[in-house]
């Protein structure tokens, strides 16, 4: 097939995060009800599921009330898509895991449309089979079911491409402002996994230490050095094994009193960002004494990050 004929449409692709209250239930089962989260056989992931949701659901829907009812991800990635729409004349859609608006909707209107050639571009800047592959089989499930035959392109992970660490490193020096870089830390928070996901061969913990890294030389490439930097994780659910250090623990045991927090593997805000962050851990450092705690955005719908995906989806077309 000619590229003039083809007929080209974008996904981003994403957990998702609940639009009301009424939606946390329906986040929680469908995440832990997936074999990528929670990967083991069948019957014992139903069990420990109904488990997890029966004791963080009342609290989870606490936290969203506190958030005005909602987790803001759906909205700012549907501006995201309208933006990137705009830029390159092509239809660019979300399609979410957990809630809606599910991959089954996007690719119903892209099949109606007769797209042909669909680009996966995943909301998460490193690889984990917990994230990208979750969604991107999540994707094919769907088309396969529906006889919906495009031609899939996935998006490789951009935590190493260049400009991406540009915007990353912006929003730490937006956040930042007038203040002196040299009496703060910086902690790089990023979503935390079992360590037994990490030992079966997933690559998001190297991905991610990469990408800090490659921050860092960035931050004093354009004359920004931090009096300490350090790579927390945060979000860890149950008694196992969970990548450290811990950012609770970071805050605990401060070796500074000043820090800016970037939430490393996040795109999109969204209650691990706007809640976790920046009002249940705030609360650890105003108990200990912090003179200043400072959480940096994410990209979101930012014109920068426009730009970033709207490039790669034409590299890549």
């Amino acid at each position: 097939m000619s590229l003039s004929n083809t007929k080209r449409g974008v996904l981003l692709l994403n957990m998702g995060g609940p639009s009301n209250i009424d939606e946390v239930e329906m986040f929680l089962r469908n995440m832990f009800a997936d074999k990528n989260i929670l990967p083991t056989n069948p019957l014992m992931r139903k069990i420990i599921g109904n488990i997890i949701v029966k004791k963080r659901l009342h609290e989870a829907q606490e936290n969203y009330k506190i958030l005005g009812g909602k987790s803001p991800l759906r909205d700012i990635t549907e501006n995201l898509s309208k933006k990137i729409a705009d830029r390159l004349n092509i239809p660019v859609l979300p399609a979410m895991r957990y809630v809606p608006p599910f991959a089954k909707d996007a690719l119903e209107k892209f099949k109606s449309e007769a797209i042909d050639d669909l680009i996966l571009f995943p909301m998460y800047p490193h690889y984990s089979t917990t994230t990208t592959l979750s969604s991107v089989e999540d994707i094919k499930a769907n088309a396969k079911e529906m006889e919906y035959y495009s031609n899939f392109t996935i998006v490789e992970p951009y935590y190493n491409d260049d400009r991406y660490i540009d915007i990353q490193c912006s929003k730490i020096i937006e956040a930042l402002g007038d203040k002196d870089a040299t009496e703060y830390e910086l902690i790089l928070s990023a979503h935390g996994l079992p360590v037994s996901i990490i030992k079966a061969g997933d690559p998001y913990q190297k991905q991610i230490e990469h990408n800090c890294s490659l921050i860092i030389k960035k931050l004093n490439e354009r004359g920004i050095d931090f009096k300490k930097h350090t790579l927390a994780y945060q979000s860890k659910v149950g008694k196992s094994a969970w990548l450290e250090p811990n950012l609770a623990d970071i805050l605990r045991n401060p070796d500074n009193l000043k820090v800016l927090i970037f939430p490393l593997s996040f795109t999109i805000d969204n209650s691990e960002t706007l809640f976790e962050l920046d009002i249940e851990h705030r609360e650890i450092a105003q108990k200990i004494g912090y003179d200043d705690y400072i959480v940096a955005k994410c990209p979101n719908d930012d014109e920068d990050f426009v730009n970033f995906i709207s490039s790669v989806i034409n590299e890549v077309s």
